[in-house]
């Protein structure tokens, strides 16, 4: 027994956060040794328990270290309540308590550690070779989750009984493989198979040693991993890339390429020190970089056409590892899917869904419980920014400034979708979903939010989705049995997604530029400078309207918004430059989409759209085959050297005044008649994109008192008008987006918050369409 001091007394201590599945209580109990306290601590259905006693400095001292755990642990919440004294033994570590109200302390699947890389490296090891190697610092978690507390019980490994050397290391407390809940080895764990696309099993040779030769002759493989499949293959021969474009009807869009170390991406790809410690941190994600000149034999062409960016990624899971070393070099890897699908997660649907994509599938026996797709990431300005926010990040939650008054559901807009699940001062962004145009990411949307609703044992009372009538957000919605319905305009959602993500309630001048969102005037809107808080907003300043001819159509053939701004900025006379570079479409087309303009087309204010038409027209790239094409090729383009800009004027005369870029669209013709390059050209636009925004944005804040400036939507992924608004407005507080993307798939924590505050407002089920009432800039 501890002898106690005579002060001693009692501390229950309760500690929320990512405490679970990372040997956050191995660690506790290894303080409290140390500081010589006794006791005990548990795991929970709300995060861990730690009840101590000793002496008030030992007690002090014990609560200071717990405060800053070790990675991969993260303490969100840490409070503190006298107990009465007890006289201890020791302090242990009790077995998990179930039931009772619950917060997500499972941290994301975290990529393998140095020390589980070497033990599969070390032919002398008894993990040698193993693809499942883990330990309470690394491997699946989130994925593999059926239910909290973290147990082996309540994950996919619970069918898989330790040996006993496993069960040794699980029980042993200095061991990093204490409460382990992965745990396992060649004799215990999970086993690898490699079918043929019929299902048969191959039965001869090592699964993975045939697999690698496979790829290495051409092949292509569908390998399942930690969230999901993925389909593999040679990235340097262009002709295997394009037949898996075939198969995967993925004509055009970039391929994300696994390479075997930060060495191999420096042989591919410009990487500076922060894109390097993006790419090898513990969540792994796809990493956008500059694909260095001359090393076309290193990925095929075909991997990432007409653009100069790679989505490069490290190995993430031993699997890898033992992948990349057995056929180096490097590999597409590309979500196991067919174009607009979500992830294929279990075989059956797999072999459903890629028997005709893959010539063999590299599978497993420990089921996915949560399929998660890779994130997306990217650093702009020195600071990484996430573009997709999946595996490695889901469930961390964001904490919110002021909780929520009910349980709160947002499913985000029609593309990128990602849901949010809102309780207490926790909003948790679900795993990408994709496109809810698409029936399969409309279920697997489904499937995702019951999930996640049943780890955290929510059953939310408010539903917030994309205003769009007859969107594919609103229609999921109303099929949902929730109390209330709350539609949140698309860029009102955007600007409180960047005030939730850093903890802001006083109204901010927003900036929301993006490709299109439902505006109320009956326009597509996307260039927006809004004041807002959570509960309205008001338009300050938006882009002059473009005439969409065909609608939706314009988008994928942005011929048609060139036609349009031309047609605006010269009045209906088109310059000949401009006729000339429209002889590529055939005649009738032209003639139709001129006649559609005249005819009063659909009107977008988007600065996408923007984008799309002066690119098309500048680039000569008439047609669009994926989202985003036209504006990754037009900020690659651009000379990083050139400041010029172009002329631009502020119409005043409306009810919101507009950003007038028709002289822009004149001068850029001028520029194309005297033969001015495409990158001076691309540069000048840019240029005068930020000069307009930052001095309209000026002129509020100057008029409004100086509030916070958050910058947002799915345009502030363009690192060159990121870093511009940034620079521009450098007198003024900005903030950006990092850890929620500023595209849609950070939109439904913006619509949970806006929801929230318009229940505590007593708003019902209806769209806020402008402000109400004053909207002060200091004051909600």
């Amino acid at each position: 027994m501890l002898r106690a001091p005579l002060d001693s007394s009692g501390l229950r201590i309760e500690v929320r956060g990512t405490v679970q599945g990372v040997g956050f209580r191995p660690w506790v109990y290894r303080v409290a040794h140390e500081i010589g306290v006794g006791g005990r601590v548990r795991n929970h259905a709300r995060g861990v328990t730690v009840e101590a006693f000793g002496g008030p400095a030992a007690l002090a001292a014990l609560v200071a270290r717990l405060r800053e755990p070790p990675a991969p642990a993260l303490v969100r919440e840490l409070t503190t309540a006298p107990i009465p004294d007890e006289a201890v033994a020791d302090f242990v570590i009790e077995r998990s308590e179930p039931g009772g109200a619950r917060a997500l302390s499972i941290p994301p699947d975290l990529a393998t550690c140095a020390d589980c890389a070497r033990e599969i490296a070390d032919p002398s090891d008894r993990r040698h070779g193993y693809a499942f190697t883990s330990c309470t610092a690394c491997g699946p978690r989130f994925t593999i989750a059926t239910g909290v507390p973290f147990d082996r019980a309540t994950t996919t490994m619970a069918p898989f009984a330790m040996c006993p050397a496993c069960q040794r290391e699980y029980d042993d407390v200095g061991n990093r493989r204490f409460h382990a809940q992965p745990n396992a080895c060649p004799a215990c764990g999970p086993r690898l198979a490699l079918l043929e696309p019929d299902g048969q099993t191959v039965t001869t040779g090592e699964p993975l040693a045939i697999a690698a030769a496979r790829l290495a002759a051409g092949a292509i493989v569908a390998i399942k991993g930690l969230g999901g499949f993925h389909l593999a293959c040679d990235a340097r021969r262009g002709d295997v890339v394009t037949l898996l474009r075939a198969r995967k009807h993925r004509d055009h869009k970039p391929f994300a390429v696994m390479v075997s170390g930060l060495a191999a991406a420096r042989a591919l790809a410009d990487i500076d020190a922060d894109e390097a410690a993006l790419l090898t941190a513990p969540e792994r994600p796809i990493v956008l970089v500059h694909r260095r000149p001359g090393v076309a034999r290193g990925v095929a062409l075909e991997v990432a056409p007409d653009t100069d960016w790679l989505g490069l990624m490290l190995p993430y899971t031993p699997l890898h590892h033992l992948l990349m070393a057995a056929v180096d070099r490097p590999l597409v890897m590309t979500s196991g899917n067919r174009a607009d699908e979500p992830i294929c997660a279990d075989l059956d649907d797999a072999l459903a869904r890629l028997g005709t994509a893959a010539d063999a599938f590299l599978v497993h026996d420990r089921d996915i419980a949560t399929r998660c797709d890779d994130s997306v990431a990217r650093v702009i300005a020195g600071k990484p920014t996430l573009l997709r926010r999946s595996r490695g990040w889901v469930p961390r939650p964001v904490t919110l400034a002021r909780p929520v008054v009910q349980p709160v559901l947002a499913v985000g807009g029609q593309r990128n979708t990602t849901f949010c699940l809102a309780a207490g001062d926790c909003a948790y962004l679900g795993p990408h979903v994709g496109d809810l145009d698409n029936p399969a990411a409309q279920a697997f949307l489904t499937d995702a939010v019951a999930r996640m609703q049943a780890l955290l044992r929510i059953t939310p009372a408010v539903i917030a989705y994309d205003a769009m009538p007859d969107g594919p957000s609103a229609l999921w919605a109303e099929r949902q049995i929730v109390p209330r319905r709350i539609a949140v305009q698309h860029h009102h959602a955007h600007v409180v997604s960047a005030m939730a993500e850093h903890g802001l309630e006083a109204p901010v001048i927003g900036v929301a530029y993006d490709g299109a969102g439902w505006g109320p005037d009956g326009t597509a809107w996307g260039g927006e400078i809004l004041l807002a808080d959570a509960r309205q907003y008001r338009r300050l300043v938006t882009l002059r309207p473009i005439a969409l001819a065909g609608g939706d159509a314009a988008i994928h053939a942005p011929w048609r918004i060139a036609l349009a701004l031309c047609e605006d900025a010269f009045d209906g006379a088109l310059p000949e430059l401009v006729c000339h570079r429209l002889a590529r479409i055939p005649p009738g087309e032209v003639a139709q989409a001129r006649q559609a303009l005249h005819a009063g087309a659909p009107r977008a204010r988007g600065l996408g759209r923007y984008v799309d038409g002066i690119a098309a027209m500048v680039l000569r790239r008439p047609r669009a085959h994926y989202e985003a094409e036209l504006a990754m090729a037009w900020t690659a383009v651009a000379d990083p050297r050139e400041r010029g800009r172009y002329p631009w004027a502020i119409d005043r005369a409306r009810a919101v005044p507009e950003i007038d870029l028709r002289p822009m669209v004149r001068a850029v013709v001028r520029d194309l008649e005297h033969g001015v390059p495409a990158a001076t050209i691309a540069a000048r636009f840019h240029e005068t994109i930020v000069a307009a925004t930052t001095a309209v944005v000026a002129e509020a804040a100057a008029r409004l008192g100086g509030p916070t400036v958050v910058v947002t939507g799915g345009a502030l992924a363009n690192p060159r008008l990121a870093e511009g608004l940034v620079a521009g407005l450098a007198g003024l507080d900005v903030r950006r987006h990092g850890e929620v993307p500023p595209g849609d798939g950070g939109l439904a924590l913006g619509q949970a918050v806006i929801a929230d505050a318009l229940v505590r407002a007593g708003v019902g089920r209806r769209l806020l369409s402008e402000a109400e009432g004053d909207l002060q800039p200091r004051s909600c």
